[in-house]
């Protein structure tokens, strides 16, 4: 038996089809277009793709998108103004201050300087406390896209096991509180772990989130287990190219997973599509709308 693929190109284009069909409704019924402002600082080849990405993404989606593009060597002042600008713009319903920043910028006062209600990256210490607390919050994109590509296999994720390999506050923090949030028993593992293999074997879902290619082994996993890879690591070819892997062993996973997202073509179409999502929520909520169906 070989493992269900879960196809995140597919679920991330439905998605991004139903939050078109909403920003139309809320352009056709209350006259909103939301609008995202993407700040890429510096020129980090990565990051420009994907935030290329974003743009053409949101303006399929209907939504207005504002890229704002910084030199490496911006003042940590200049880059706050530009924030607090943005902030008070009317059109600007999320901002997303593109990370890395380089060095020399303070990431912190970055992230505590955006309105908590236009703060689509969800990092925001109010919004990270809301998740935190159980309450309504903006929630980071990638654990939102992990969420909604397990429920794709699982309706209900009551009761089972989970285990979140990796504690960064963009993944692995944000995605236990998620998992929480769906009444699912959940364990957070990380490189200090003892017997790592040993925990992993009692998950009935496993989210691998650490940045190490192929660290999670296949004789690691459960018989049937969820497997949701959010790892994207580039490991040299002997052609001098590269490839991209997850931070799970892929092809040892399939004989043994119950199903598992792939690299690429998994959980990295769902992050910008969770993006879409948390922007034309926060331009509802700014509005004073009803929470939109997505």
């Amino acid at each position: 038996m070989t493992a269900k693929i879960i196809d995140g190109k597919v679920i991330a284009a439905e998605l991004r089809a139903r939050v078109a069909d909403e920003v139309a409704r809320v352009k056709r019924e209350h006259n909103l277009v939301p609008g995202l402002a993407v700040v890429l600082v510096g020129s980090d080849p990565a990051s420009e793709v994907y935030v290329r990405s974003k743009h053409t993404q949101t303006q399929a989606a209907g939504m207005a998108s504002f890229e704002h593009k910084l030199p490496a060597d911006v003042s940590q002042a200049d880059l706050l103004a530009l924030v607090a600008k943005l902030n008070r713009d009317p059109a600007v319903h999320g901002i997303l201050v593109q990370l890395p920043l380089p060095k020399g910028l303070n990431t912190e006062a970055v992230i505590n300087a955006i309105d908590p209600a236009k703060d689509v990256d969800g990092l925001h210490p109010n919004n990270a406390g809301r998740l935190a607390g159980g309450f309504e919050a903006l929630s980071p994109c990638t654990p939102l896209g992990c969420i909604i590509l397990t429920k794709s296999v699982h309706a209900s994720l009551e009761g089972m096991n989970a285990i979140v390999i990796g504690r960064s506050n963009l993944v692995g923090r944000p995605l236990v509180q998620l998992l929480l949030n769906q009444n699912a028993t959940v364990t957070i593992a990380h490189s200090r772990s003892r017997d790592l293999p040993g925990l992993v074997k009692r998950a009935d879902l496993v989210y691998a989130a650490v940045g190490k290619p192929e660290m999670v082994r296949g004789d690691w996993l459960k018989q049937g287990a969820t497997v949701i890879d959010v790892g994207i690591n580039r490991i040299p070819k002997e052609d001098g190219k590269t490839r991209l892997v997850g931070d799970v062993a892929y092809q040892e996973a399939l004989a043994v997973a119950g199903a598992i997202t792939p690299v690429p073509g998994g959980v990295g179409q769902m992050t910008v599509a969770c993006l879409l999502v948390n922007t034309l929520r926060a331009a509802c909520a700014i509005a004073g709308l009803p929470k939109p169906a997505v």
